[in-house]
């Protein structure tokens, strides 16, 4: 595999061409460590050309997004995550006709999907989120409902006094198309308890996720990373994401999210949001370590900015997420992006970049 490094590249010092080697077939063969994830750090510009490489092989020049709607139903939420400003804004909960009138937005502006997550409201069970997937389904029949992270069907399964396999029956059946892997925030438990004491641990969110994907239920896949969390964390959160997926190949990409600096317990201790180095090298360590095993990774314009996602295209991203027209959670940690991004802004950020912008559907079938 020495030979997916573009010519130009600077070669391996004398003496450890043979170990350089090696540690691309283990890249090729899906078999890197920790120790691998580490080294790739040392070198950032053959970190770079590698994830760069390994992106135009899977994925080409095509860069895709979806025409999709956000819709955050309820920010008030039982959860203390200390990263999160969500529940901290005047709380509401949106009306069914709310709901309606969402969905009937998304369908004149032509969405495919729509996204929809919550804070844990206090006492909602199975029948309670069903029930608004039935409301958006009523509306809009051919939408892909890509919905409930694992915190939310874990919150419901507790709630109702059920598993998760008969929880995520009960949604496939009122027409859950997809989950997102939200709530994995970094997988570290001394991290995590530090971050989100009171949210599901690492092997509940695996779980979840795996039962989904036997029922035939895909998801996403995210990491957020800048926090407390370290390039150790970081990377074995990476591995543990690509062992889920060589079990089940249910995931359907990876999403980067670097942590928001205001208007939460974290920022008010100091904590700030990574840097533009730093989202590169996340995204670039992405592309290589899950190559071969998630073939989508995302860049998140409401995070980083377009400009910032834009960056990313250049070290292994080949995918920009969705239109939105709405997103909460994040503008109420620090994101100023604005909620929307229309197709056309897609189009001509991502022809910028020197790629070739497509749509897609949330399973990634090219429109």
């Amino acid at each position: 595999m020495a030979a997916i490094l573009p010519p130009s590249h600077p070669s391996p010092a004398p003496g450890e061409r043979d170990s350089w080697d090696d540690l691309l077939d283990r890249v090729q063969r899906g078999e890197t460590t920790l120790k691998d994830g580490l080294r790739l750090l040392d070198d950032t510009p053959r970190l770079y050309a590698l994830a760069d490489e390994l992106r135009a092989r899977v994925k080409g020049d095509t860069v895709t997004y979806v025409v999709n709607r956000n819709l955050n139903f309820t920010n008030m939420c039982i959860g203390s995550c200390h990263f999160c400003a969500f529940s901290r804004e005047t709380p509401y909960f949106r009306t069914e006709e709310e709901i309606r009138q969402r969905v009937r937005e998304a369908l004149d502006y032509g969405a495919t999907e729509i996204c929809m997550q919550g804070g844990l409201y206090p006492g909602f069970k199975v029948e309670d989120y069903a029930h608004l997937l039935t409301v958006i389904r009523e509306e809009g029949p051919r939408l892909h409902l890509h919905a409930f992270s694992p915190e939310e069907i874990v919150h419901m399964c507790t709630n109702s006094h059920v598993g998760a396999e008969e929880a995520l029956r009960e949604l496939k059946r009122a027409g859950l198309g997809s989950i997102p892997g939200t709530a994995a925030e970094i997988f570290a438990p001394r991290i995590r308890q530090q971050i989100c004491p009171d949210k599901l641990v690492a092997e509940e969110w695996a779980r979840v996720i795996q039962t989904a994907h036997r029922l035939g239920i895909p998801s996403t896949s995210t990491m957020m990373y800048g926090h407390l969390d370290g390039w150790e964390d970081r990377v074995d959160h990476l591995l543990r994401i690509r062992e889920i997926q060589r079990e089940t190949r249910g995931i359907t990409e990876f999403v980067p999210l670097p942590y928001l600096d205001e208007n939460n317990p974290l920022a008010d201790r100091g904590c700030k949001s990574p840097d533009l180095e730093t989202n590169r090298r996340v995204h670039a360590l992405s592309r290589v370590l899950l190559h071969g095993f998630i073939p989508n990774i995302q860049a998140s314009w409401v995070k980083m900015g377009p400009g910032g996602a834009r960056e990313t295209l250049q070290v292994g991203a080949n995918d920009l997420g969705g239109t939105l027209m709405e997103e909460n959670i994040s503008r109420a940690a620090g994101a100023s992006f604005g909620v929307v991004f229309h197709p056309r802004q897609f189009d001509e950020l991502i022809r910028s970049a020197g790629r070739i912008p497509r749509q897609r559907t949330t399973l990634y079938h090219l429109l």
